[in-house]
């Protein structure tokens, strides 16, 4: 069962747009690799198999520059990102991007890298980006790992004969988070261990006295390291602790990411109000009438917030302010701007608008807000440990279904409903944008994704009340979303984020042209 955090794969990572997994995911990528070779390499070679999501997608959605800020170990939200590319020769990084068949590409968004470092070393890594900014490296130099990014995980090859003194040497000062795993192949033993630090003072220069030819791995993590256990694992168990002890949903997740991350709860709630902040601000600048940057859509956010405001719409509605300020988010996203992925970069904008439109409309407390975010939180947990978040698995039911789902448990806990009622509107959420598909023009996340972020802002509306209200939910939220799952899982590839099917194939859509959102077409003006 994988142990998933709030903070680390669903309400997080702040990133820059347009998309979690091709350019959150990518980033993430190039760090734990760039750790596990210890400097920024002289040469890197990335391939992607032509079947999967990153050969159509990795230039339009920037993976490119992801990948490149990662093995520069520079910040994904720095303004350098648009130079990247250009940066990596004076960097000393010569910088390949090749697309060819990958033996075992078990994962749309799977990724062989071939690294070389200034002294001559060479690194051979096989990773994948597997939805809202979370990877996995499932090879390093031929050998089976699982490197997630959530703890100073190693991988260690010695001879047998000393594996238990080795395994000894990696907890000698107390800080593994659980037993190393072996695996024996002839007569080597392969120790991979989750540490809270990394290996020992001493441990690399120890190992080779026992054990001269001894191979170390390291990666570094990328997100909080996940250092206890969950509190919950399904939206029934976790039902059960609020109901048993009293709780919202929003308190029920506030008690489990301070459990599996190791800090107190005042300093959760901090962290979701600085990534609260981080929302808003990205819906200010999507505001801004004079916002620009978008490859195809003219900003509108604006104007139809104007509109609403002033009545000439067909009726005033928070629902519209909702969608608007929705849409200003995916503005952002779509000119690469900073945004808090919610759970993925492509429904960045929909638990944003829900949350600021009710803030505003109720006039919440900053710890309404947190625990609001909280409570969206878990049923994206839930999600993650029975799904995913990647609409090139399960196509844009699992990134803006899951969004508006999980904004709909938010307006639920927001106004004092209970954690059942929570996962009942998140549950309806699920059912109603069941079977949505995948199907970005140009593999860009701007046409359809930004109306249907803003739909499903309005409609997180329309769910929660209809739960409050006294709608019976007779389907609970774990049985929705195994169905959503295997209901994604039987779309064809065309359908999931491959810009091969749907509208990205109509005669309209072939025909639009890079830059048709600065103006540069009739269409736009």
């Amino acid at each position: 069962m994988k142990t998933i955090s709030i903070f680390n794969h669903v309400l997080g990572p702040v990133m820059r747009g347009p998309s979690s997994s091709h350019t959150a995911g990518a980033f993430h990528i190039g760090c734990m690799v760039r750790s596990i070779l210890g400097c920024t390499p002289s040469r890197a070679v990335l391939a992607f198999d032509p079947a999967g999501s990153y050969a159509a997608t990795y230039e339009p959605q920037g993976a490119d520059r992801g990948f490149a800020m990662g093995l520069m170990d520079r910040a994904l939200t720095d303004e350098s990102f648009f130079t990247a590319l250009q940066d990596a020769p004076a960097a000393g990084m010569e910088l390949e991007f090749h697309v060819r068949p990958l033996a075992g590409a078990d994962h749309p968004n799977t990724t062989d890298l071939d690294l070389s470092s200034p002294d001559g070393r060479r690194l051979r890594v096989v990773a994948r980006s597997i939805g809202g900014g979370e990877v996995e490296i499932t090879r390093v130099d031929g050998r089976p790992v699982l490197f997630n990014g959530s703890a100073y995980e190693s991988l260690v090859e010695v001879p047998g004969g000393v594996a238990e003194t080795a395994r000894g040497l990696m907890g000698a000062d107390g800080q593994l988070l659980e037993e190393p795993r072996a695996a024996h192949e002839g007569g080597v033993v392969r120790l991979a261990a989750r540490r809270a630090s990394l290996l020992p003072t001493g441990f690399r220069e120890r190992l080779r006295e026992i054990a001269p030819g001894a191979k170390v791995w390291e990666s570094s993590p990328v997100y909080f390291v996940q250092k206890g256990r969950p509190l919950f694992s399904s939206a029934a168990e976790m039902v059960h602790i609020a109901e048993e002890r009293g709780w919202s949903l929003g308190r029920t997740a506030l008690a489990h990411e301070s459990q599996l991350l190791g800090i107190d709860e005042a300093t959760v709630i901090e962290e979701m109000l600085r990534r609260y902040d981080i929302m808003v601000r990205s819906v200010e600048l999507g505001l801004d009438p004079t916002f620009t940057g978008m490859q195809f859509l003219p900003a509108c956010a604006g104007t139809i917030f104007r509109a609403e405001a002033e009545g000439r719409l067909s009726v005033r509605s928070l629902h519209t302010r909702a969608a608007a300020r929705a849409l200003a988010v995916m503005h952002v996203d779509g000119a690469m701007g900073v945004v808090c992925a919610a759970p993925t970069g492509g429904s960045a904008g929909v638990i944003p608008g829900t949350m600021l439109t009710l803030a505003e409309e109720r006039g919440l407390s900053r710890e309404q807000i947190a625990m609001a975010l909280l409570a969206a939180g878990a049923v994206g947990v839930i999600l993650a440990v029975r799904a995913t978040f990647a609409a090139e698995v399960a196509g844009c039911q699992v990134e803006i279904g899951a969004s508006g789902a999980m904004a709909a448990a938010a307006v639920v806990d927001a106004v004092g409903g209970s954690a059942r009622q929570a996962c009942d509107a998140a549950a309806i959420g699920f059912q109603n944008t069941m079977g949505t598909i995948c199907d970005l023009l140009h593999g860009t996340v701007e046409i359809p994704c930004h109306t249907r972020n803003g739909a499903a802002a309005a409609s997180a509306f329309v769910n929660a009340d209809l739960v409050l209200g006294g709608y019976t939910n007779f389907i609970p939220l774990d049985e929705t979303i195994d169905a959503v799952y295997a209901v994604g899982l039987s779309m064809p590839s065309e359908l999931r984020c491959t810009s091969k099917g749907g509208l990205a194939i109509a005669p309209s859509a072939l025909a639009l042209k890079q830059g048709c959102g600065a103006g540069g077409c009739t269409r736009c003006g």
